[in-house]
């Protein structure tokens, strides 16, 4: 069966930082594009991050870049976003999401067909 895992999530004060984790069972990270979405209440889902897995490009979008940071242990079959300087406006449930990728970059229109089941992070002011 495959799954992804999402944790790390939880209650933290803005400015503060969380690392959240990605871990798959199932299939391998390796040859992957993983991406991080979220979601507030109330709002559409938005991109995040990805990475490729295989060469180890990563994207960012404008309101998280500088402050996360994505990054892969394939040994452990985990995906990891750190999220530093967080801000009130980063308050979501978390997803990781995961497509086979052989060649090139991650990108975040593209069809995921894995996902977890997400985790909430929210930040206080």
């Amino acid at each position: 069966e495959v799954r992804l895992v999402e944790s790390g999530g939880g209650l933290v004060q803005a400015g503060g930082s969380l690392r959240l984790s990605c871990a798959a069972s199932g299939f391998s990270f390796e040859n992957h594009a993983i991406a991080w979405y979220r979601q507030a209440p109330g709002m559409a889902r938005e991109a995040v991050s990805c990475m490729s897995t295989n060469g180890g490009d990563t994207f960012y979008e404008e309101y998280v870049k500088g402050r996360f940071t994505v990054s892969s242990d394939n040994a452990k079959n985990t995906v990891y976003l750190q999220m530093d300087s967080l801000k009130p406006e980063d308050t979501a449930v978390y997803y990781c999401a995961a497509e086979p990728l052989m060649f090139g970059s991650c990108h975040m229109f593209m069809t995921y067909t894995y996902w977890g089941q997400g985790t909430q992070v929210t930040v206080f002011s």
